[in-house]
């Protein structure tokens, strides 16, 4: 999974202790803030010891006493939506904050990997969307990215900012159309408190003891990592001394005749942090050179430059013949057209762009290639030169694998302020066989111990179960076995369907089956707040879409029973065929099945199955062809019969 650009260095997690002659407020108590209505409204900091604290809201005020180490905290009654106001937090020795444009309304938690992290800005018509976000009552406030090997009091950042043309675009996409969702509905203040990470792992956000691991270890752990991030950290600022950092003038690095005789080399494919620039984020250049007869130059030829993280452009011998934005995994192909081209030596520049993680030319050996008209490949792998151009250096990118580290920085200090609840996108990290198969209690972990953290056993939590995506690791047509990671991963997602108050945005019909970030965030933020209405505002409404109840098997035939909704069972596209089921025997072999609606059930058959003992229904990374949905247009969630 790909991390979004991010200058945050690893080794300076810990904010500061902040001077013991005035107070400090968390920095979700700044100006713009959206505090929860209609529960006690917990307000901390820190002070000099001793000093007798006053906050006032709206009339209504409490007090405190710092304890001996700085830190107190006091209670404000549950207040209605409103605002804005002012937070006016003093010492009676005369020191005094004041928190301005505060308004009360409803907070909610995004968390999970980069497709919660996703920008507004790279969602589906973003540019109408940024264009047309006025709303000043929608706030968000991103968390930045940051890790730690102990729990921390205090985020490393953040403010809040209300939604407009000028700041939306930065916001988490899935978050802001919930949000928007939720403000047509409510008519109340939504905040949106963003503590994402692209790759991010589960086990990063869940605390280690909720994971059974030893707190100190994960410290000591931590403090290693520290240790050899300065490390690579000077290498790589060694090797960038080499060229000026500033006024670095790229504009003839395209050019066939451009003397690079003083770049680096770097093995291609492979990601630049493989070569020694670890932690490097920003804009690098590649050039190579391939020959070409006099012939093959006429005709054109394709050229391959592999999968590159993020964003590149490509040139021949001066010549731009391709470009692609944001797809860190997708293989490079460009067809050269023969104005392009010389004989002899043909010279090869990209300009990549890398906004956080890994960074540069990377994938399999025979995605970097020269292709002339009816030949076979040629090979271009091997020492390419390489030049940095303007970079940053952030070595954070692989503490989002590793136990509680992003929990302890990015979540723990954000209680106790109050939450209406939580919106959750993340399992691509975890989807291989073994992962997905602990992810159901891994699942059902996080949720107890955030709740617990917010001491809130209900405390709604909705999710998006995974979407629909080629990841290469399915295993195509009859299986005995689990068959698809996605697919189990998604299965553990509906387990904890059993907690209370839970709900999941199936998302198996909006994806992108070559792109692992797909850009319809507008209806991912539209069903979780269906969820939403339903589980947290209590509302009733269809809010899912078909779920399965269970399967009964006769002769030839299988009866797949759904639970009774408001909503019936129909077929996208009309008619009552659907598509997407299989059937196995006592062989345990999937085969596809003839499947008809009838009320709320679907009627199965397969040719190849004489005695169907189980079904499954999209248990595939892709279900491209499952097309169940009920009447409002929600698709039913991937489930199976079996247990095999």
């Amino acid at each position: 999974m790909k991390r979004t650009f991010s200058i945050v260095l690893g080794l300076l997690l810990t904010a500061a202790q902040p001077a013991q002659a005035k107070i400090v407020l968390p920095l979700l108590f700044s100006d713009g803030a959206v505090v929860q209505r209609d529960q006690p409204l917990p307000v901390w900091g820190w002070a000099t010891p001793g000093a007798k604290i006053e906050v006032e809201l709206d009339g209504r005020s409490a007090e405190a006493t710092a304890s001996d180490d700085g830190a107190w905290r006091l209670e404000l009654p549950a207040h209605a939506a409103g605002g804005p106001y002012l937070l006016k937090v003093s010492e009676h020795a005369g020191n005094t904050i004041v928190v301005r444009d505060l308004l009360v309304g409803d907070v909610w938690l995004a968390s999970g990997q980069s497709n919660m992290e996703w920008p507004v800005a790279q969602a589906k018509d973003a540019e109408r969307e940024i264009a047309g976000a006025g709303d000043q009552r929608i706030r968000h406030f991103k968390v930045p990215k940051s890790w730690s090997g102990q729990q921390q009091a205090r985020l490393t950042g953040g403010r809040w900012q209300a939604a407009s043309p000028q700041t939306a675009g930065a916001f988490s996409a899935v978050g802001y159309f919930f949000a928007r969702e939720l403000r047509a509905k409510t008519g109340v203040p939504i905040g949106i408190i963003d503590s994402t990470w692209g790759g991010s792992s589960i086990e990063a956000w869940t605390e280690a003891s909720a994971q059974g691991l030893d707190a100190q270890a994960i410290a000591r752990q931590a403090r290693e990592l520290q240790a050899r991030d300065q490390s690579a950290v000077s290498e790589t600022l060694a090797r960038l001394a080499r060229w000026p950092q500033k006024g670095v003038d790229t504009s003839r690095w395209s050019q066939a005749d451009f003397d690079d005789h003083d770049w680096d080399r770097v093995a291609v494919p492979g990601l630049w942090e493989k070569s020694g620039y670890n932690g490097m984020d920003g804009e690098a250049w590649y050039r190579v050179s391939f020959t070409l007869s006099d012939a093959e130059a006429k005709a054109g030829v394709v050229l391959g430059v592999g999968r590159i993280d993020d964003s590149d452009t490509t040139w021949v011998n001066g010549q731009k013949v391709g470009e692609t934005r944001m797809q860190y995994n997708l293989p490079r192909e460009y067809p050269v057209p023969p104005q392009a081209l010389r004989a002899g030596i043909n010279q090869v520049a990209v300009r990549v762009q890398d906004f956080g993680g890994g960074g540069g030319i990377h994938g399999e050996a025979g995605e970097v290639f020269v292709q002339p008209q009816g030949a076979a490949k040629r090979p271009l792998e091997g020492s390419w030169k390489f030049r940095p151009a303007q970079v940053s250096v952030a070595l954070i990118d692989d503490k989002n694998q590793h136990p509680a580290l992003l929990y302890n920085q990015m979540i723990h200090p954000l209680r106790p302020y109050p939450l209406r609840g939580v919106i959750w996108y993340q399992g691509e990290s975890n989807a291989s066989v073994t992962g997905a198969l602990r992810y159901r209690d891994q699942f059902v972990a996080l949720i107890g111990q955030w709740r617990g953290d917010w001491k809130q056993p209900a405390l709604p939590f909705l999710w998006v179960q995974l979407a629909n995506f080629i990841s290469g690791a399915d295993v195509p047509g009859e299986s005995a076995g689990a068959g698809s990671p996605w697919a189990l991963l998604r299965e553990s997602q509906s387990r904890a369907l059993a907690l209370p108050a839970t709900a999941q945005a199936v998302a198996i019909d909006i994806g992108n089956p070559h792109d692992i970030h797909p850009r319809d965030k507008q209806e991912v933020g539209r069903r979780l707040a269906l969820a939403a209405r339903h589980v947290a505002y209590g509302e009733s409404l269809v809010y899912s879409g078909p779920v399965y109840r269970t399967a009964r098997f006769k002769g030839r035939e299988a009866r797949v029973e759904f639970a009774p909704s408001t909503s019936a069972l129909t077929v996208r596209g009309g008619g009552d065929a659907a598509h997407g089921f299989e059937l196995a025997g006592a062989d345990r072999r999937f085969h596809p099945a003839s499947a008809v609606v009838q009320g709320d059930s679907v009627v199965l058959t397969s040719a190849a199955v004489a005695q169907p003992k189980a079904v499954r229904y999209a248990w595939r990374d892709n279900p491209e062809q499952a097309d169940l949905i009920n009447r409002d247009g929600l698709p039913a969630s991937p489930f199976r019969s079996d247990t095999w």
